[in-house]
């Protein structure tokens, strides 16, 4: 069940720690107060999504936070199987929502909201206004009767799910090779010569990469000896070049060093410069010698290269390897069975309309399976909720799943099931869209939603707002069935109407309230007296008096008596 709720800086909560106890948990409030907030809160930790607006304070973290206690050993092994530490009997759900970052934990280890939505199914079961309108749409209807069945459906809706897969692949297949024969003939043209090119080409894996390698370095051997040979024209091209221009130099300084002896250390220093560049010319000349560089060999790499390019740019269409050359082979080898599939097309059509006959009578039978074992439930299910809504006001009620034959295979089989009721005597049943008001909806999702958590077994059942379009003896039937539910599962429930509050076992309010400009939602569990009280504000309004009072006490008395 679940044992506590801990909220951080949501919408009008600054900060609320809430313990839920056995039984019936009321949680009541003005219009406005922030009730569903709360109900909110709990969704939140179970990994619904939550818009920016909900986020009280962006500069501070979020916090929704709820505390379960398992008793049960089967559900302990289930938890177990997710990965969920169960030395205790607590499952702890925390989220934190930091900057718009989420995290979620249980029992300390980080899971993905995904997966905690799939663990809150054997938690709690939430009753909210969608749920009852989405009673309106027929597809529900199969929905809800599966979920009755579960477990003694679930292998063969698994069949049924798996070979409807299976034959619209099929049929995708056969409808893929729906071609005319002009579009073949140039189809099979396109194969073919796609294919040619690629042969022609004589590819070896791995080759891409050897001769882009290969290119790169012969390329670079070019430029090498490019460069080497313009440093040779620079050192020693004629009259131009520095050897020669040196050698001028020092014949000059000749001519004049007997005339001033510091010429001669300037004659001796560009003689050694000339020694030093004769050292180089020959050393360059000398690599440029050595260096083993072919033209012809260059040019076969660079068209080689363009070959591979072009080849890659056109028909590697896939990733698969990290080779080029293999993912074009790959794409080869997918043509070449589409070129065949072309040449024996007729074949292939003929074999494959085989397979499709054979697989829609597999899903047939699967399907008919299926919809005998929902037919032998629907009955059951049937005199389930005439019970249950018999003690919700439906004095006369006749309920019925009705069965049609859908025109195509679905992922759901064959059936087309939509729920007729008849809620006065003599009546025909018809539809249940077309002739229960909001509030019958209402009670009629109240008493599917306690038929489901008794065959489940779900401690928690949490009713946001039940009392929708009743009043009178009918809420006081309502009120009776949450009472008699809560013998087997803990119940939280939010409710305008007195007859429903007066049988809480704990009773909260929900206030809201200003301080210093900022508006704020509490909430708090009240002792007898002043649940009591506000008993008496939900029958009176805002007067109360002791007449008021004194019905209040008396609901709460009468209340007590329900079993």
């Amino acid at each position: 069940m679940l044992v506590n709720l801990n909220v951080k800086n949501f919408a009008l909560i600054e900060e609320e720690d809430v313990y839920f106890g056995n039984g019936i948990n009321i949680l009541t409030g003005e219009t406005g107060a922030g009730k569903s907030i709360i109900i909110g809160s709990v969704l939140i930790a179970l990994g619904e999504k939550v818009s920016k607006e909900m986020i009280r304070d962006n500069e501070k973290p979020s916090l929704a936070e709820v505390v379960f206690e398992i008793n049960n050993d089967d559900l302990k092994n289930k938890f177990n199987d997710f990965g969920i530490d169960m030395d205790g009997n607590e499952i702890i759900i925390s989220r934190k929502i930091v900057n718009g970052r989420s995290v979620t934990k249980i029992n300390g280890e980080t899971f993905t909201q995904g997966k905690v939505k799939e663990i809150s199914e054997y938690l709690l079961d939430i009753y909210g206004q969608h749920d009852y309108h989405s009673l309106n749409k027929k597809e529900k209807h199969l929905e809800l009767l599966d979920d009755y069945i579960k477990n003694e459906n679930l292998k063969v809706k698994e069949d049924v799910v798996r070979l409807y897969k299976e034959y619209t692949d099929l049929k995708k297949e056969y409808e893929n090779l729906d071609i005319d024969d002009e579009n073949r003939e140039r189809e099979m043209s396109l194969c073919k010569f796609e294919i040619d090119e690629i042969e022609n080409a004589h590819l070896k894996p791995g080759e891409y990469d050897e001769v882009e390698k290969e290119h790169k370095k012969i390329s670079s051997s070019k430029l090498i000896l490019d460069k080497m040979a313009e440093v040779y024209t620079y050192l020693s091209n004629g009259y131009d070049g520095i050897s020669e221009k040196l050698s001028s130099a020092i014949k000059e300084l000749v001519s004049v060093s007997d005339l001033d002896a510091d010429i001669k250390s300037i004659n001796d220093s560009f003689a050694d410069m000339e020694n030093i560049c004769s050292d180089i010319v020959r050393d360059t000349k000398s690599y440029i010698d050595s260096m083993n560089f072919d033209e012809s060999e260059l040019n076969e790499i660079e068209n080689r290269m363009g070959e591979l390019s072009l080849l890659r740019q056109k028909y590697e269409k896939t990733k698969e390897s990290d080779d080029v050359i293999e993912n074009i082979l790959k794409y080869k080898e997918s043509r070449e069975k589409v070129y065949n599939d072309l040449l024996n097309l007729y074949q292939i059509k003929e074999d494959l309309l085989k397979r499709i006959q054979l697989k829609e009578k597999e899903i047939e039978e699967k399907s008919l399976e299926l919809s005998e074992i929902r037919k032998k439930y629907a009955k059951e299910l049937s005199d389930n909720i005439e019970n249950v809504l018999k003690d919700l006001n439906f004095n006369e009620v006749v309920f019925e799943v009705v069965f049609k034959r859908k025109d195509n295979y679905s992922l759901n089989g064959i059936d087309d099931v939509e729920f007729y009721i008849s809620t006065n005597p003599g009546e025909s049943t018809k539809p249940l869209s077309s002739v229960a008001s909001g509030g019958e909806l209402s009670r009629i999702m109240l008493g599917i939603k306690t038929i489901m958590a008794s065959k489940d077994n779900i401690e928690t059942l949490i009713f946001d707002e039940i009392d929708t379009g009743i009043s009178g003896k009918t809420a006081q039937m309502v009120a009776e069935r949450i009472k008699k539910i809560s013998g087997d599962s803990q119940i939280i429930c939010i409710t305008h109407l007195p007859q429903i509050a007066a049988v809480a076992d704990n009773h909260y309010l929900i206030e809201k309230s200003a301080v210093d400009g900022k508006t704020y939602t509490s909430i708090r569990k009240l002792n007898e007296e002043e649940s009591v009280n506000e008993l008496a504000r939900m029958l009176g309004g805002a007067k109360i008096t002791e007449s008021v009072l004194g019905n209040a006490r008396e609901l709460k008395e009468f209340a007590k008596n329900i079993k």
